[in-house]
């Protein structure tokens, strides 16, 4: 096999995209700019470092996209599903990970490797001619010069949007006199989340609260910026209606207050962020409050009231390109082929989705350099709905960042209901088997 492969960015994508290169053969070569370049995010120089939330979101491959989307991964030999089963941490029906244990086994993994070479330094522009075959995986926190480069290159405005991390919480300073242990519906091992109820008068407080807290300025520059509609500020969330996040992150449908052995009005779900279950994150609390705010408002919720914070929210501007306009169905760029993208930049949303687009970037980059031409997974599975709808099935005039999800699939004649997914799913599994068993065979 000749020639090498080298890999803009050690995230989620690039980690998972150098993984499957190597391991078909290639020589790789992984730029990762972190510490010489730090972001507005990471905290670590880690590969695939998970910056928001810790979880994987639903395991439940047979009723749900990303579910389906994991299955898939671990059929085709995934190191992030690998590395995120081995670190999972109890959160009812969804993978839920230990954020540390997870990049420590990955970037130990890919430092490893004996195909793998790791080179930290940024990427400041287009990467070299003399690089023939290459994976631009930088996430949504593109180095600036990168991204100028492109914008430049391929003659497009860059699209951007911002996202929200939510807070961690010290488990020892949650007031359990009146929160408790309980997941929805009571899946999982039924005692995955800490709830903390509330009333409604406690609630309508809550709102005002958040709407009138002290908020992140926008610089000039970034006010035209829209958010991505999956990861809503909380606060934003609030003002599109009083009753919006009783309906939405904080609904208490399919719990039970011990002290009541009622429904609440509302609830606050906190989810476990490591393995020594001393840190919880606050789900669906991305935020852009004031720091001073957050502490203030989040101690009204109701066994928060002493809370000590490990990690308060935060906003960062997120880069990604328009996929459908300016790549092919191998992720090429269709102006300079040379080049590939993969991961959020692709305009994916999602640790898993971004992973997933890694691991086929990774495996039509290998193929080429064995001179050989992949055919794209079927729509019909995970991987070739998501792929098909950033590389053309989605409008280029209103691409905007999207998770995996069954509207992504072509229809399945004669499935209806609540079997419709399930037979879905299982007809997913049966073309991706098919798809894998002609990789196989062309590798041997």
């Amino acid at each position: 096999m000749n020639g090498t492969v080298h890999i803009v960015g050690g995230g989620l994508a690039g980690s998972e995209a150098a993984w499957q290169a190597a391991q078909s053969g290639a020589k790789v070569v992984l730029h990762e700019m972190r510490p010489v370049r730090g972001t507005d995010a990471h905290q670590t120089d880690s590969l695939a470092e998970l910056v928001c939330s810790n979880s994987f979101r639903s395991d439940d491959w047979e009723n749900n996209a990303v579910g389906l989307l994991h299955e898939e991964m671990r059929r085709a030999g995934s190191l992030i599903m690998r590395a995120a089963d081995e670190h999972k941490l109890p959160a009812g029906g969804a993978l839920a990970v230990d954020r540390h244990g997870f990049s420590a086994a990955v970037t130990r993994e890919i430092e490893s490797h004996p195909n793998i070479g790791i080179v930290r330094e940024e990427i400041a522009g287009l990467p070299p001619r003399e690089w023939t075959n290459v994976i631009v995986a930088t996430g949504p926190l593109t180095s600036p010069a990168l991204a100028a480069s492109i914008r430049t290159l391929t003659n497009d405005e860059e699209l951007s949007f911002f996202d929200a991390i939510a807070p961690i919480v010290y488990k020892e300073s949650i007031d359990f006199e009146i929160c408790w242990m309980q997941s929805r519906y009571d899946k999982g091992d039924g005692a995955d989340y800490i709830n903390c109820p509330m009333d409604e008068v406690q609630y309508r407080a809550f709102i005002a609260a958040l709407l009138e807290g002290e908020k992140t300025e926008f610089k000039e520059w970034e006010k035209s910026t829209p958010y991505f509609e999956g990861c809503l500020p909380i606060e934003v969330m609030a003002s599109r209606g009083e009753e919006t996040l009783r309906f939405g992150p904080m609904k208490p449908v399919g719990l039970c207050d011990t002290r009541t052995g009622k429904r609440p009005y509302a609830v606050v779900q906190l989810r476990q962020d490591n393995a020594l279950g001393n840190l919880w994150n606050m789900v669906g609390f991305q935020t852009k409050l004031k720091h001073g705010a957050q502490t203030q408002i989040f101690r009204m919720i109701p066994g928060l009231e002493n809370a000590q914070f490990a990690r308060l929210g935060g906003l960062h501007r997120n880069t990604f390109i328009n996929s459908p306009k300016l790549l092919d169905s191998t992720l090429r760029m269709k102006v300079r082929p040379s080049i590939r993208f993969a991961g959020q930049v692709t305009g994916v949303e999602g640790y898993v989705e971004s992973a997933a687009i890694g691991l086929l970037a990774g495996r039509f980059a290998s193929a080429e350099l064995r001179g050989e031409s992949i055919a794209p997974p079927p729509p019909t599975t995970a991987f070739g709905a998501l792929l098909a709808h950033i590389t053309g099935g989605a409008d280029a005039k209103t691409f905007q960042p999207m998770n995996v999800n069954f509207g992504l699939f072509p229809e399945l004649k004669g499935a209806r209901g609540k079997d419709r997914k399930k037979a879905v799913s299982h007809r997913a599994i049966a073309d991706l088997e098919a798809w894998l068993g002609t990789k196989r065979e062309a590798a041997e």
